[in-house]
């Protein structure tokens, strides 16, 4: 059985793949319901006092979306990405597989593909939902601007899962490993509010469908989208060293 075909059966096996759909799904399909209820839903549980909202437009579906998505659904990917991609969290099966492969790039370019695809793939469940209850519930959005936002958003899952897999090859526990990982993407988001420096961070590309959708144009993310090309591949070549330095 070759390495890519072990990580499919992993991913489905462990049932990592499974949860990561039924999270993004999940919130697919409560997120547009919470922005049509909202008002109904805060009146509900406030006594019926009655509470003054802005008025409710299709977009709010999918910022409702995507506001549960960039904490749960994107937690979800670091912790499944870890789990993946620490390799030396488990020192006897580290040791079985890298003794018997020519290179530790044979054993880390399966895992974040699949952790990445599959990541992919879930959000994009979650993003159909989420557009479908939308136009049933709010009323049509464009295509273009939800597909164009999607691929952003896609793009920066990529990223998060190879800052995992640079970080996973220095330490030697998944918990820590999505820990730091967390707490770097913070960072970065933080960051990212600096006016002048926000369009050159990849975490600019974490709010992009939710901008497309009210009017932003897809040239805003040029920037991000070239710095996160390179960094993508200089994150997994850092965690490469990082399994080539530690002994076995």
């Amino acid at each position: 059985m070759n390495l890519w075909r072990l990580e499919w059966l992993r991913m489905v096996r462990t049932r990592r793949g499974i949860a990561l759909v039924g999270v993004w799904a999940f919130f697919g399909l409560l997120g547009p319901l919470t922005a049509r209820y909202l008002g109904e839903i805060l009146e509900s549980v406030g006594g019926g006092i009655a509470i003054e909202l802005p008025e409710t437009v299709p977009a709010d579906g999918i910022t409702q979306f995507m506001s549960n998505g960039l904490q749960i659904g994107l937690l979800a990917v670091v912790v499944v990405a870890a789990a993946a991609l620490t390799l030396d969290a488990d020192p006897e099966m580290s040791m079985f597989l890298r003794t018997r492969v020519s290179s530790i790039n044979r054993l880390i370019m399966p895992r974040y593909v699949v952790v990445t695809v599959v990541s992919v793939m879930a959000f994009a469940v979650g993003l159909g939902l989420a557009a479908y209850e939308t136009w049933a519930l709010l009323g049509g959005l464009s295509a273009g601007r939800i597909v164009a936002g999607g691929l952003l958003f896609a793009l920066y899952l990529a990223f998060a899962v190879a800052l995992v897999a640079g970080i996973g090859g220095w330490l030697s526990s998944v918990v820590m490993t999505a820990a730091v990982s967390v707490g770097v993407l913070v960072l970065l988001a933080l960051s990212g509010l600096v006016e002048s420096a926000r369009a050159w961070f990849p975490s600019h590309l974490a709010g992009s469908l939710d901008a497309l959708i009210r009017g932003a144009e897809a040239s805003d993310y040029v920037e991000a989208v070239v710095v996160t090309l390179v960094l993508i591949p200089a994150l997994i070549w850092a965690g490469l060293r990082g399994y080539q330095r530690r002994e076995l």
